[in-house]
């Protein structure tokens, strides 16, 4: 049997790499990949850049010494996931692989991979936050009809009065916390739809246009999430017994993550997908797909004024 399995292997995962950015409501997230240094293995250096103010100019001195300070900052990614699968040959020829492992990958990808880094990232958002303390975070608030607008532009405006108005915003909203929103009587007439647009770090555009309608709350793009996926812990199986992810027992509800667009930085590399045909597959008379992804989520120091978290339970 003649198969080209590395080409097998290059064209699925860079479908797969392109999968997990369209689909994940976290994908934006990656649109700040462009910041990081990264070089294969678990490390990724992301640059830290820190100067000096303005001073006084001397006429006879002339210009006081400023400082300009490039340093990159190093972080381990935590989540290395993996996995394999075996087609038995009997029920997959040479003709037909490619149409069933895609189909096979694809909804792996759809309905196991993707919900796990979105759980993973914002979870991992809330706990940096909860950890951060501070104006980043608060607790003990239910949403309610009556009072859920004037508690989002609270959070908008505190974010806002720090970093000014100019640095675009959004929202990631539970499905169950929009839903109040759009049954308030203050909310009517008050949200609008549009795309999310590119995503933006300042003035400057980091990542592709995401193709996504979202409703918008003076003028941050809301984008809605699963309740399941929102909570501040999960507890990912090591696939010894059990597989896939569940919410931790301590775990809190995330009401909204009100956010700049490159306030977090989301790593996610399929480093490796391998395929073994029959022949080579000494295990099983079969096709082995294996499937392993890094993939992390950071926050720099001087981010976490862009950022608000509003957890339901108290925080402590």
């Amino acid at each position: 049997m003649t198969i080209n399995t590395l080409a097998y292997a290059t064209l699925f995962q860079q479908e797969l790499d392109k999968q997990i950015v369209a689909g994940a409501v976290t994908g934006f997230m990656e649109g700040n990949v462009s910041l990081v240094s990264y070089q294969g293995g678990n490390t990724v250096k992301v640059p830290k850049l820190s100067m000096s103010g303005l001073g006084n100019y001397d006429r006879d001195a002339g210009f006081k010494k400023g400082s300009a300070t490039l340093e990159f900052e190093t972080f381990v990614m935590g989540q290395d996931r993996a996995t394999t699968f075996a087609l038995d040959a009997m029920d997959v020829n040479e003709t037909n692989f490619v149409a069933t492992a895609s189909n096979l990958m694809g909804e792996f990808q759809r309905t196991k991979v993707i919900p796990e880094v979105d759980a993973y990232r914002l979870s991992k958002i809330a706990s940096l936050a909860i950890a951060k303390g501070g104006s980043c975070v608060s607790g003990g608030y239910t949403p309610a009809k009556a009072d859920i607008l004037s508690q989002i532009r609270s959070d908008i405006a505190g974010i806002q009065d720090v970093i000014g108005v100019g640095i675009p915003l959004l929202i990631i909203m539970s499905v169950a916390t929009l839903n109040v929103l759009e049954n308030s009587a203050e909310i009517v007439k008050q949200l609008t739809v549009g795309g999310l647009g590119a995503i933006q770090s300042g003035t400057m555009t980091t990542g592709a246009n995401i193709d996504l309608e979202v409703s918008k709350l003076d003028k941050c793009p809301i984008i809605e999430v699963p309740s399941a996926l929102m909570k501040t812990a999960y507890v990912f199986a090591d696939g010894s017994t059990e597989f896939g992810f569940t919410p931790a027992e301590t775990a809190k509800n995330i009401n909204w993550i009100i956010m700049a667009q490159d306030t977090a930085i989301a790593v996610c590399k399929t480093d490796t997908m391998r395929i073994f045909d029959p022949n080579i597959n000494q295990g099983a008379n079969a096709w082995k797909l294996d499937y392993r992804k890094y993939h992390d989520l950071f926050i720099l120091d001087n981010k976490y004024p862009t950022l608000k978290v509003n957890i339901k339970e108290a925080l402590v």
